[in-house]
């Protein structure tokens, strides 16, 4: 278990991945997170009405070696959210703007905290040096992550690094399969089990493109694939009952990487200022 991922986060991360008796457990937990902290696996059992074998299952599925670690790791969370002095519930209730603004931000910024968190630098230098090297970099989505994609081309093209995305899968495939050696597919998929993007992801490795996956889950079919993981949190669950996959933390990955790009590439200043000049007869008064 890598030890920057939050209980809570791991959960809403592999939420769709647990069998129903397992999403029982999950439920409870983020409900009660206080009270499990204090529990048996026999008392958290009979709280979420699974059985002591479940519970187990559930630690392990979630990366840890059993309850106890488990427990370990939420009791910091607990404790850190004690100490911040903040009054954060996962409710959102437009009769209360003021503190369902608080919910909201609280969640956001525990997202990118640990997003950050998990980034490994010398994984991203890697990952900064094939981008800025490429021939071509193609950032490939599907759904609602396609926008992210779209944005993150949009910004490597700024800083003079060829970038493509595109909104059509078959269109999206069809050009990963004519990328070689010298090229690289930025891979954003919040589950990591979409089967369109496998199809391309291995189209185009065996072109041998390398292959970068900015993604909710590390252990995916989709992270076996690709040559390097950048692995993002989420918290949707806490604040919505059905899963709906947050853009923040993918959108802020994609604004990293041309952030450091920026600050590493000598002429990407230059190329910023030719497309500003480009498009500034655009821009009103």
């Amino acid at each position: 278990m890598n030890e920057t991922r939050s209980v809570l986060g791991v959960i809403c991360s592999v939420y769709d991945s647990f069998f129903e008796a397992e999403k029982k457990i999950a439920d409870y937990m983020m409900e009660h997170k206080a009270q499990a902290v204090d529990m048996t696996v026999g008392e958290l059992a009979k709280a979420s009405g699974t059985s002591d074998a479940t519970v187990s299952r559930f630690c392990r599925r979630c990366g840890f070696k059993g309850f106890q670690n488990l427990k370990l790791a939420l009791a910091r969370e607990v404790l850190e959210e004690e100490q911040s002095n903040q009054e954060v519930t996962n409710d959102i209730d437009r009769g209360d703007l003021s503190q369902s603004l608080k919910n909201i931000l609280a969640n956001k910024v525990a997202e990118l905290t640990e997003t950050v968190k998990m980034m490994d630098p010398q994984s991203l230098e890697e990952i900064l040096k094939k981008l800025e090297q490429a021939r071509m970099v193609q950032l490939a989505a599907v759904g609602n992550t396609i926008p992210v994609a779209l944005d993150g081309a949009f910004k490597f093209n700024q800083l003079g690094i060829p970038a493509v995305a595109g909104d059509i899968w078959e269109t999206q495939a069809a050009y990963a399969f004519n990328l070689g050696p010298e090229d690289v597919v930025l891979i954003i998929s919040n589950s990591g089990y979409s089967r369109r993007l496998k199809t391309l992801a291995e189209g185009a490795r065996e072109n041998g493109s390398t292959l970068v996956l900015i993604t909710n889950n590390p252990d995916s079919s989709l992270a076996e694939v690709c040559d390097y993981r950048i692995i993002t949190a989420t918290r949707e669950k806490l604040l919505t009952e059905e899963f709906w996959f947050s853009r923040v933390t993918a959108t802020a990955v994609t604004e990293i990487l041309y952030l450091l790009l920026r600050a590493g590439k000598k002429d990407a200043i230059e190329h910023i200022r030719r497309h500003e000049e480009a498009i500034s007869p655009d821009k009103t008064e």
